[in-house]
């Protein structure tokens, strides 16, 4: 019983211990001492490092002094090539090629963008700058370089649709018109506008015809005035001749 009692009186001392521990311990660890230190390497060793140095040989003629690897002897992409070719075709059978500055717009308004291209003639490409750049490099395009310095697309048509062009593009924010070529002109946006607002081919033609027609008449009618005047001067003459002499002259017997 007495054996019980102390064991209940310890157990009971020790739950309050761990039920009021201090708020603050102070613990001592020991440091571990540092048993190495930086040396500097003994003049011996390192004559020995410098002379067992690997070098590596030097080549019998400088690099700037070899020739230079040729393009023609890489290996051109398979895909790539097709791509140029494609692009090459589409320039030389458009009048009209505008270059656009393309942002991401979504699939619906896409659809609907180049729909109404389409009911012009017009169509959209979309390119690559390392695709387009080495054709553009070797044709009578090579002023639109500067302009393919970001995500670009082409609008292509076989005639010169600029003013159906601007229409459209007017309700399209996210694409923006940076330069064309029209009939082998570089245009800028302020000349591709200015070209639309130039009157049809045909009508050109009429008015052309009509001011060289007017040019004409007039020439015509210079040249005529001086005879004309003339033989008016001489009938006016004439018939009064005739009236002064019917008047002098004596009436018959």
């Amino acid at each position: 019983a007495v054996a019980a009692k102390m064991a209940a009186l310890g157990g009971g001392g020790t739950r309050w211990r761990q039920a009021w521990l201090p708020t603050l311990q102070l613990l001592r660890r020991g440091s571990k001492a540092v048993t190495r230190h930086w040396k500097a390497m003994h003049l011996q060793r390192q004559k020995l490092m410098a002379v067992t140095e690997y070098l590596r040989p030097r080549p019998a003629l400088p690099p700037r002094c070899l020739p230079r690897p040729s393009p023609q002897g890489q290996q051109e992409d398979g895909q790539a090539r097709v791509l140029r070719r494609q692009v090459e075709e589409t320039l030389r059978a458009s009048r009209m090629v505008a270059v656009c500055q393309y942002n991401s717009m979504p699939d619906e308004d896409l659809a609907t963008f180049r729909h109404y291209l389409r009911k012009h003639d017009i169509h959209v490409k979309f390119v690559l700058n390392e695709i387009v750049r080495p054709v553009l490099e070797q044709s009578k395009f090579r002023n639109l370089l500067p302009l393919f310095v970001c995500r670009n697309i082409l609008l292509v048509s076989p005639e010169p649709r600029a003013r159906e062009m601007l229409r459209v593009l007017r309700g399209v924010p996210q694409v923006n018109l940076l330069g064309a070529c029209i009939d082998e002109t570089i245009l800028s946006r302020r000349g591709v506008e200015n070209f639309a607002q130039l009157p049809s081919l045909e009508v050109s033609q009429g008015q052309t015809v009509a001011a060289l027609s007017l040019l004409s008449s007039q020439t015509s009618s210079l040249l005529q005035r001086g005879p004309a005047h003339l033989t008016a001067l001489l009938d006016e003459h004439i018939r009064r001749l005739r009236d002064t002499g019917g008047a002098t002259e004596p009436p018959p017997g």
